[in-house]
Protein backbone atom coordinates (compact mmCIF):
# COMPACT_ATOMS: atom_id res chain seq x y z
CA UNK A 1 0.00 0.00 0.00
CA UNK A 2 2.96 2.13 0.97
CA UNK A 3 4.10 1.56 -3.05
CA UNK A 4 0.79 2.46 -4.14
CA UNK A 5 0.61 5.59 -2.57
CA UNK A 6 4.24 6.25 -3.14
CA UNK A 7 3.36 6.11 -6.71
CA UNK A 8 0.36 8.43 -6.97
CA UNK A 9 2.05 11.10 -5.06
CA UNK A 10 5.27 10.91 -7.76
CA UNK A 11 2.26 10.63 -10.40
CA UNK A 12 0.65 13.83 -9.33
CA UNK A 13 4.18 15.88 -8.61
CA UNK A 14 5.16 14.93 -12.70
CA UNK A 15 1.68 15.57 -13.82
CA UNK A 16 1.72 19.20 -12.40
CA UNK A 17 5.34 19.75 -13.42
CA UNK A 18 4.08 18.96 -16.92
CA UNK A 19 6.61 15.84 -17.04
CA UNK A 20 6.18 14.15 -20.45
CA UNK A 21 7.39 10.80 -18.11
CA UNK A 22 4.59 11.18 -16.00
CA UNK A 23 1.97 9.74 -18.04
CA UNK A 24 4.72 7.92 -20.67
CA UNK A 25 6.22 5.41 -18.40
CA UNK A 26 2.35 3.96 -16.97
CA UNK A 27 0.88 4.21 -20.25
CA UNK A 28 3.63 2.40 -21.45
CA UNK A 29 2.99 -0.57 -18.60
CA UNK A 30 -0.39 -0.67 -18.95
CA UNK A 31 0.65 -1.63 -22.84
CA UNK A 32 3.27 -3.70 -22.38
CA UNK A 33 0.81 -5.49 -19.98
CA UNK A 34 -2.12 -5.81 -22.01
CA UNK A 35 0.42 -7.37 -24.63
CA UNK A 36 1.91 -9.56 -22.54
CA UNK A 37 -1.61 -10.51 -21.33
CA UNK A 38 -3.37 -10.80 -24.78
CA UNK A 39 -0.03 -12.65 -25.91
CA UNK A 40 -0.45 -15.27 -22.97
CA UNK A 41 -4.24 -16.01 -23.79
CA UNK A 42 -3.38 -16.64 -27.54
CA UNK A 43 -0.77 -19.26 -27.34
CA UNK A 44 -3.01 -20.48 -24.65
CA UNK A 45 -5.54 -21.45 -27.04
CA UNK A 46 -3.17 -21.65 -29.73
CA UNK A 47 -1.62 -24.64 -27.54
CA UNK A 48 -4.28 -26.61 -26.47
CA UNK A 49 -5.28 -29.63 -27.18
CA UNK A 50 -9.18 -30.44 -28.80
CA UNK A 51 -10.48 -33.02 -26.24
CA UNK A 52 -13.84 -33.82 -27.73
CA UNK A 53 -13.77 -37.31 -26.82
CA UNK A 54 -16.62 -36.58 -23.99
CA UNK A 55 -19.20 -34.98 -25.87
CA UNK A 56 -19.93 -37.64 -27.99
CA UNK A 57 -23.51 -39.13 -27.84
CA UNK A 58 -26.33 -39.96 -29.30
CA UNK A 59 -29.05 -37.77 -30.54
CA UNK A 60 -32.62 -38.54 -29.36
CA UNK A 61 -35.60 -38.18 -31.68
CA UNK A 62 -37.67 -34.90 -31.08
CA UNK A 63 -41.19 -35.90 -29.53
CA UNK A 64 -43.94 -34.19 -32.32
CA UNK A 65 -46.94 -34.51 -30.08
Amino acid sequence: MVAMAAQVVLFLIGAARRSYAALAIPIALMVTFLSVLGFWVGWTLASMEDDLTGLEFEAEPLDEN
